[in-house]
């Protein structure tokens, strides 16, 4: 397959927009440059638009198997295309659970044969799992859920906690809230249902002591640690005190651009753990993206059908979807003023799969992955739910006006999402993940040099 790009503004490393051509040949970038004249099996012309790597989001919930209704992994991977997502990375909590190599075998076949973009999983951790953990070889990363969140996987004791961190080489994720903190302010706010409760239970505390811990086990053991959806600036301004080549962590947009003023307009819509939080947390993760201690950008994309976030306060399950919604959000920051276009991509392209060891993808260099979205800086136009691609059909955003969008997405040279479609017998692939530690090539911090 010979794709040939014309006429487009190429985001290079640097942020640098070049205007001109671009040639995938056999699913890599073959040439850039200003006028390309060669043949090629489709030609697309980008009237100009922005070409940008495709975005990696290394931590989704496609709830397939056991919750198809909500979503499986056609359709958040669909939603993924639609949103400039080329790769994503899968979380465990399903039903079964993705906890031994049966389990991970069935959900890669099953992602073979629905999935649009390319795709990996996690392993979850138990507390009786630990041989399933250490002889893994086809999972991105081990996740631990240290506080209970969606489904059954939880693993809180110390003795468990230890032994994982102690035993095998492979990246370790962590959902890193206080299970025993929670547990007691559950108690002191039993019987509320305002949803900013929610807030209030699983505060920032249950969060620092959470991280605090898994920090403190991974430099114990040399371990691999990369915490996921940071919500406070007093982790963040911990991580940075004790930030070291193996340790690196993510924020999302739902932290980035909401705080608990939104329960007051959305109610449990914007229930999820771990919960928004204060402006002054938001701004600090903010701090922490520009400064390098956060290293990437996630969407923790986690659909609930409308129906069930009606249930309200605390029926309710926690999660909201995002994977459409991510790239126009940090597009439309961007051309406001918060980020520079270098930023962006180290954080949602480039660093992801440096911190997976996923080679060759998040630049726009010849001779890595073709994986590429074209996407529109001039419109401005609503998230609306009824274009959502995700099978729950709402966003948290809804309403909001954002730039940005995607207009185009190709996977492996492949054009797999065009002018609103998802195109025929698109596929994508399964990653393949290499060193579980990446991050020493930076020296301890995975801004990488754009």
């Amino acid at each position: 397959m010979r794709l040939l790009i014309r006429n487009a503004r190429i985001a290079l490393p640097s942020g640098e927009l070049y205007l001109g051509d671009l040639l995938a040949t056999g699913g890599k970038i073959a040439t850039i440059d200003r006028e390309i004249d060669q043949p090629a099996d489709e030609v697309l012309d980008a009237h100009g638009h922005v070409l940008l790597p495709g975005v990696m989001d290394p931590q989704v919930h496609f709830r397939e198997p056991g919750n198809e209704h909500k979503e499986d992994l056609g359709s958040g991977s669909r939603a993924a295309a639609k949103g400039g997502v080329t790769s994503f990375l899968e979380m465990p909590n399903t039903s079964p659970p993705t906890i031994n190599a049966v389990a991970m075998a069935d959900k890669l076949a099953r992602a073979a044969e629905k999935s649009v973009v390319n795709y990996g999983f996690f392993i979850g951790a138990t507390p009786d799992n630990l041989d399933d953990l250490v002889t893994d070889t086809l999972a991105c990363g081990i996740k631990i859920f240290m506080g209970a969140s969606t489904g059954n996987l939880l693993v809180d004791r110390e003795e468990d906690l230890e032994n994982i961190f102690a035993h095998g080489s492979s990246l370790i994720a962590v959902h890193a809230e206080d299970e025993a903190r929670i547990r007691c302010r559950q108690q002191e706010f039993a019987g509320s249902c305002d949803p900013a409760s929610h807030s209030r239970i699983r505060d920032g505390e249950s969060a620092f002591l959470a991280t605090r811990r898994a920090v403190g086990l991974s430099l114990k053991y040399r371990r691999r640690l990369h915490v996921l959806h940071l919500s406070t600036g007093r982790e963040m301004r911990y991580i940075a005190m004790h930030k070291q080549p193996f340790i690196s962590c993510e924020a999302l947009p739902n932290h980035l651009f909401l705080n608990t003023d939104a329960y007051a307009r959305s109610g449990a819509l914007v229930q999820m753990n771990p919960p928004i939080r204060s402006e002054e947390d938001r701004l600090a993760l903010w701090e922490g993206l520009r400064s390098g201690v956060i290293d990437c950008i996630a969407t923790d994309h986690a659909p609930h059908r409308l129906e069930e976030k009606a249930l309200g306060y605390p029926r309710a399950p926690s999660g909201m979807p995002g994977v459409e919604t991510s790239l126009p959000l940090m597009l439309t920051a961007m051309r406001d003023g918060h980020c520079s276009l270098a930023e962006l991509q180290r954080w949602m392209c480039y660093n992801p799969a440096r911190l997976y060891g996923v080679k060759n993808k998040g630049r726009i260099i010849p001779g890595w992955d073709a994986d590429l979205t074209l996407v529109d800086m001039v419109h401005e136009k609503p998230v609306r739910n009824g274009d959502l691609f995700t099978r729950v059909g709402w966003s948290p955003f809804s309403g909001w006006i954002l730039t940005g969008w995607p207009l185009t997405t190709i996977v492996g040279g492949r054009v797999v999402y065009h002018e609103g479609e998802i195109r025929p017998n698109a596929h994508g692939s399964a990653l393949q993940f290499s060193s579980p530690t990446p991050l020493e090539e930076a020296g301890g911090k995975a801004t990488g040099s754009a």
